[in-house]
């Protein structure tokens, strides 16, 4: 493209993506014009089921710029984008499938971040995955777009560091932010005559899926630190919860501990020396630090105790957790 001015559309429909939208507009106005959005169509909410709009869709009015929210993208999007002569495609978080006619149709081709480092980790769900799979780093992957899923050759990659005590919320503000230096090089290196572009080794492809209700239930068999990542990967949806009386209790944080608790099976209730509750795992114990009863708050375990009282000796139910990661891709 040599120094001509880059006409470029994003697809996304997650907030996630606003921090490189934003830098972009602010550092890169002379070589990246946006010249429209594409994102999912409004959704109903909350209690009234009012129709809402996304942040990205937000984003673009107050930037004032065209969005286009079909359900599917189709022969009347093309010509949107042919008429508008657009030079690239960005895509992030879009939750469509685009077709090869349309990914054929800009110039410079579609790419798009993927938060993880491609090959490892193609799939619905990969920042909830890399925490939950405890994993010490993770990455945002710029690739091209192809018609298989999270297939296409890499252009560049920014690693992301994951920290011990890191929620779901933390990592997915840090994965936000890694996006802005992968942009700004990927803008240099277009304006400088475009991306080169490296084949993923299908070899190291793994996948995960979708994160689904059932990913809240608690195996006490596996080793304490498989469970406490989990608990702070999956909050606040779908949660962790245990069965106990009757109820379903959330567990809101929780922390892998020591302890010697003699020949105690795992989920068996056990109290520290603070008074906190301690069960044990099939490695280790894990220290339940939050919970939550059935159409109560999300209390410090000091306090849920004092109007639940849950008794040393007690034994907690594991429940099956599904594997998340999968050589092959998951079946919906």
């Amino acid at each position: 493209m040599g120094g001509k001015r880059i006409r470029a559309v994003f697809m996304g429909s997650d907030a996630i993506a606003l921090p490189f939208l934003r830098d972009s507009r602010e550092t890169h106005a002379d070589a990246v014009e946006w010249v429209g959005v594409f994102t999912q169509p409004d959704r109903r909410s909350g209690r009234g089921m009012r129709l809402h709009m996304n942040a990205v869709k937000e984003w673009a009015l107050e930037a004032d710029l065209p969005v286009r929210q079909p359900g599917r993208c189709g022969a009347d999007d093309e010509a949107w984008l042919a008429e508008q002569a657009v030079d690239l495609v960005v895509v992030m978080a879009y939750g469509q499938l685009l077709k090869r006619s349309l990914l054929d149709l800009p110039p410079l081709g579609a790419v798009n971040f993927h938060a993880s480092p491609l090959p490892r980790l193609r799939g619905a769900s990969p920042i909830a995955t890399a925490l939950a799979e405890g994993w010490s780093e993770t990455a945002v992957t710029l690739m091209k777009m192809v018609l298989r899923m999270d297939a296409g050759p890499v252009a560049d990659v920014e690693r992301v560091p994951i920290a011990e005590e890191d929620t779901l919320a933390d990592l997915r503000a840090r994965v936000g932010q890694a996006c802005v230096p992968l942009w700004r090089r990927a803008v240099e290196r277009l304006r400088s005559g475009g991306h080169s572009f490296a084949e993923q080794d299908e070899s190291e492809a793994t996948y995960c899926r979708i994160i689904r209700k059932e990913d809240a239930w608690l195996d006490f068999n596996a080793p304490a630190r498989v469970l406490a990542c989990r608990i702070r990967a999956f909050q606040p949806w779908p949660g962790a919860v245990v069965p106990h009386d009757g109820h379903e209790l959330k567990i809101g944080a929780a922390t892998e501990v020591q302890g010697d608790f003699g020949e105690s099976a795992p989920g068996t209730v056990r109290f520290d020396e603070a008074g906190l509750p301690v069960v044990v795992c099939g490695r280790r114990a894990l220290r339940l630090d939050r919970f939550q009863r059935p159409g109560g708050r999300m209390l410090p375990a000091t306090e849920f105790l004092r109007g639940y009282p849950l008794q040393d000796g007690t034994v907690l139910a594991s429940r099956e957790m599904a594997p998340l990661v999968g050589s092959k891709p998951f079946r919906r």
